[in-house]
């Protein structure tokens, strides 16, 4: 292993011992409050930091773009996932490496019963820091500016409240540490306010280029409105529907996620590994016909 990786893998161990009493204070508070409603909506809000809702909100943001009315919505959205993936995944999360709890506190008995007792949810990545806190937290903070500049206070909150909600889950649900997303929360606070600013300074550009001005493709669908009553009234409903159906996508697969049916990494070393193992995946194919999560597919192929 290259030395400025043995020197960061250090980091991981150096988070874990520095906020280990409140890392298991929090879990302590989450835990005692378990039940199967509170567990029903920590998965759905959960669901508001997920890849597959994620990445599609990525793309609702492209199509933003070229609507004149909703550019700057776009422009934050693409910018504030743009930014906080790249912080989180490709930068921090590598540099810090450090393993889930689930993995980490399999001796503590208490945390343990909690995790069984959600669902047992597992990832295939490193935990720090919360990836789905930071995404919660890029898109709601960048639309909470935007509804804010625009005058609308009360659908604003909305989104920061949702990103909140979804960084409790993340802990509730036993699968990050609190600290883990205490520092997406930062880093997804962060990439919205910096995308709220770069979409300013964007849509302050095509406002000047005339060609770029001119790129509006309601201008194709006002002659629908033929009262011209409500000219944008078409395309709020196509936005909520186009949401509603991106987060069914996301949440009706997470309500089968963890339990026994998970088939989990067979990596058992310093500890029983519990994240998803990369089935169906060319990128990461069996090892002497055991499945690994991404992590330890890589450390026994020496690529980390």
């Amino acid at each position: 292993m290259h030395p400025l990786l043995l020197a960061a893998a250090t980091l991981g161990d150096k988070i874990d011992s520095t906020f280990y009493a409140f890392d298991l204070w929090v879990f302590h508070f989450f835990g005692s409050m378990q039940c199967g409603f509170l567990t029903a909506v920590a998965k759905i809000f959960t669901t508001f930091g997920d890849e597959a809702f994620v990445i599609p909100m990525a793309v609702l943001g492209i199509v933003l773009c070229f609507f004149k009315k909703t550019r700057k919505f776009g422009f934050a959205l693409i910018f504030a996932i743009a930014i906080g993936t790249i912080v989180t995944n490709v930068v921090v999360k590598p540099m810090a490496l450090r393993v889930r709890p689930y993995n980490t506190l399999q001796a503590n008995a208490e945390y343990w019963g909690w995790y069984v007792g959600v669902g047992q949810l597992s990832e295939s990545d490193y935990s720090f820091p919360s990836g789905h806190t930071t995404a919660a937290f890029e898109m709601g903070i960048s639309m909470f500016l935007v509804f804010m500049s625009e005058k609308k206070k009360k659908i604003a909150w909305i989104f920061p409240v949702v990103a909140l909600c979804t960084m409790g889950s993340r802990v509730y649900l036993m699968v990050h540490y609190a600290s883990d997303v205490l520092c997406g929360l930062v880093v997804g606070t962060l990439a919205g306010v910096i995308a709220f600013f770069l979409s300013k300074l964007v849509c302050m550009l095509f406002e000047k280029v005339k060609f770029l001005d001119a790129i509006d493709v309601d201008r194709l669908f006002k002659k629908c409105d033929k009262e011209n009553k409500h000219p944008y009234g078409w395309n709020r409903a196509v936005i909520c529907v186009a949401l509603a159906a991106l987060f069914c996508l996301a949440y009706i697969p997470s309500l089968s996620e963890g339990g026994d049916d998970v088939i989990r990494c067979a990596y058992n070393e310093e500890y029983d590994c519990q994240n998803e193992a990369r089935l169906d995946d060319e990128k990461y194919p069996a090892i002497n016909g055991e499945r690994y999560c991404k992590i330890h597919w890589k450390q026994l192929n020496g690529e980390d």
